[in-house]
């Protein structure tokens, strides 16, 4: 499930993971929010927060995943993700070179640290 987190500045969209991320959530929160404040500006920031009881994805949700940044490809300024689950640390970490924006990979006792990044 996603969740939108709220109290962040114009311009910064952020979502928490909790449970089972499916496409349905992507194509509910994730892709409305970017959409939103893509409406208001060329780019945005992201925050993508896997709390601790993520548990993982579903086929479609990786499929949406891909498609919001390809359709978005130049749309991203920034772009911090927070997790403990190490293979979608060491992920991201393999694929930010291919992306057009900054990527940084926090844990989640650094999500401050990751907020204070993404605004900067």
């Amino acid at each position: 499930m996603l969740k939108t987190i709220a109290g962040l500045p114009d311009g910064v969209v952020g979502v928490e993971a909790t449970g089972q991320v499916t496409a349905e959530d992507y194509e509910g929160v994730l892709v409305p929010a970017v959409e939103r404040a893509l409406e208001h500006r060329a780019k945005v920031r992201l925050l993508y927060q896997f709390g601790r009881e993520a548990t993982g994805f579903t086929a479609g949700a990786f499929w949406d995943d891909a498609k919001i940044g390809l359709q978005h490809w130049r749309g991203f300024e920034k772009c911090a993700v927070v997790t403990d689950v190490k293979w979608i640390g060491d992920s991201v970490r393999l694929f930010r070179v291919l992306l057009p924006c900054p990527v940084k990979v926090f844990r989640n006792d650094e999500l401050a640290e990751a907020k204070t990044w993404l605004i900067a």
